[in-house]
């Protein structure tokens, strides 16, 4: 495996107790199932509350391929995983939200497209399975953000 590649998978965390193990064993199982490279999962804690940070501590001490950052205070989820990005080590970065939306199973479509000389590959959610109500909600809920916030 000489030309093997490094990968970081960067997952940034605020009280994702019930599911960062999950995200962990998929992205192991995804990766276990791939030749040509190596890998290493990034999570970076933002001050949770819950038990996040011991289940990412008792996972790290089991798998040298997981590192974890504790935030000693809530950055934010802009500064937070920025800080986790210059952290990371790997050739390519995938970064992969701790509440399971974002499905660890899509990292060799990304991994390709990579590989075929795309620096940045995003995925999109084609389409949602939600409720008119939810929509709406989550519509409003943004236009707030974006009115309260200083930057676009």
């Amino acid at each position: 495996m000489t030309d093997a590649r490094t990968v970081t998978v960067l997952t940034p965390c605020y009280n994702e107790a019930e599911n960062v193990q999950a995200l962990y064993e998929r992205v192991r199982a995804v990766f276990a199932g791939l030749e040509g490279y190596v890998y290493e999962h990034l999570f970076i804690d933002n001050a949770s509350s819950d038990s996040t940070v011991d289940i990412l501590r008792t996972i790290a001490a089991a798998d040298r391929q997981v590192k974890v950052i504790v935030n000693t205070r809530n950055f934010g989820h802009v500064r937070s995983p920025y800080y986790g990005l210059l952290q990371c080590h790997g050739d390519a970065v995938i970064g992969l939200a701790a509440d399971l939306q974002d499905p660890p199973e899509l990292i060799p479509v990304f991994l390709e497209k990579w590989r075929a000389g795309y620096k940045v590959v995003l995925g999109v959610k084609a389409a949602a399975r939600e409720s008119a109500v939810m929509f709406a909600l989550r519509r409003i809920g943004y236009a707030v953000i974006d009115r309260l916030s200083e930057v676009k």
